[in-house]
């Protein structure tokens, strides 16, 4: 039986705050979900999803249920210790300050953006699709910290690249709406649409609320088909996840 095969942030957050993001490795799910999908009502085996998050639980050590969401392309961003495990809030991100709750979201192409304070008293994860960027996903997480943004350490997952993004005119302008230079994250695609860049308009968001500590891994789920899920790629499949929790 192989263990799930898990991406640790490489980042400055301080000790005592662990982060772990899955690939689609290790687990007990069927193709198309094969094999370690965490998402549940997207056709896979619940049964099978359950061992999967079993298991996850299993090598991460922790001692309670991660804080699983509904999640629906928002801007909620809730407390993870008053999230119901079998009734998971509509929500798009968690926060949390109780050591060993993990705040965790699902993506299969959006982006996964993990938060911690410079002191490592409060954690965060967000789900960052691209309406959930426009919307305001990020700064909403960012304002749920209780210290100011510029105390306020991101760290961005993979997603999908700026080479397989295609999105209509109407994606780009709903950015340029809201910030007139997030045009430097879009370039023209060959099929006369626009590519964009997530991690790069992640960014401009993070850093037009205050936030300067902001890496990331820029790994493309789209094109890495052997470990990561990716829902425009395939259409019908799992979910990765990207957990943060404190010690």
């Amino acid at each position: 039986m192989s263990a799930p095969e898990l991406i640790l942030p490489q980042w400055s957050a301080p000790a005592g705050v662990r982060a772990a993001v899955t690939t689609r490795a290790g687990g007990v799910s069927r193709t198309p979900h094969d094999s370690l999908n965490l998402g549940l009502g997207n056709g896979d085996d619940p049964d099978a999803v359950m061992e999967n998050r079993r298991r996850l639980r299993e090598i991460l050590n922790l001692p309670d249920e991660p804080a699983w969401l509904h999640q629906v392309h928002g801007i909620q961003v809730v407390e993870a210790h008053h999230v119901d495990p079998d009734e998971p809030p509509k929500a798009d991100a968690s926060i949390t300050r109780t050591p060993g709750l993990a705040c965790v979201v699902l993506t299969a192409d959006c982006l996964p953006v993990l938060f911690c304070d410079r002191s490592g008293q409060q954690v965060a994860a967000a789900h960052a699709g691209w309406r959930g960027l426009v919307a305001g996903v990020l700064e909403a997480t960012v304002e749920a910290f209780d210290c100011p943004p510029v105390d306020v350490i991101a760290w961005l997952g993979p997603c999908i690249g700026p080479q397989a993004f295609e999105v209509g005119p109407e994606v780009r302008q709903a950015f340029i709406d809201h910030d007139p230079s997030a045009d430097t994250a879009f370039a023209p695609s060959p099929q006369g649409r626009w590519l964009a860049d997530l991690h790069r308009l992640a960014r401009r968001r993070l850093q037009d609320c205050g936030v300067t500590q902001i890496t990331g891994n820029q790994a493309c789920t789209h094109s890495q088909p052997e470990r990561f899920y990716s829902y425009r790629r395939d259409g019908e499949t799992g979910r990765m996840a990207s957990l943060i929790w404190l010690d």
